[in-house]
């Protein structure tokens, strides 16, 4: 019954999908908002590393010998990159089935079956599909603009879609 209402709802023109540009912009901003979020906990967990400065290479000033950098993933940031921006992404998702930004442009990720709101599996699935759409030069978001029903390669694996109802006068 629900996905008869949600065909209905698509044939009569009340519900769009959203396309790439929008989807974009939406990205942009929610990325923005996030590292403005996350800059002053990432200022505190991070404080106190320093990274060694060029002149005390000894081949000269100017040089940086990356030997001398021990680059580690560190619990903070698998913190600050990871967990806390799929946390806080995935309760947007849930609570408002939009990120602030796709919110600004009048967006919801829905089912794409029955046009309800997703399922925390869902959710999961949907933003973990992300790294995936990353891979082969961001093909999977790219997929948005050449999909009918403008779904990336996240939105297939979880069965989502990206939608805006417009208002019938």
């Amino acid at each position: 019954m629900e996905r008869q209402v949600a065909v209905a709802s698509e044939s009569s023109g009340q519900v769009q999908y959203v396309g790439f540009w929008i989807r974009v912009l939406a990205t942009l901003i929610d990325t923005a908002l996030v590292s403005v979020a996350l800059w002053p906990l990432g200022h505190l967990l991070l404080r106190t590393v320093h990274l060694p400065a060029p002149d005390w290479d000894p081949n000269g000033p100017g040089f940086l010998d990356l030997n001398q950098l021990q680059l580690q993933f560190s619990a903070s940031d698998w913190l600050l990159q990871i967990t806390l921006p799929a946390v806080v992404i995935i309760l947007f998702w849930m609570a408002r089935q939009a990120t602030p930004g796709k919110m600004l442009f009048g967006a919801r990720i829905v089912d794409a079956s029955s046009g309800s709101p997703l399922r925390f599996g869902q959710a999961c699935v949907r933003y973990f599909g992300y790294y995936i759409s990353t891979l082969f030069m961001c093909m999977g978001f790219i997929w948005v603009g050449f999909d009918p029903r403008k779904q990336g390669w996240h939105d297939k694996l979880a069965n989502t879609v990206v939608v805006r109802y417009r208002r019938v006068l």
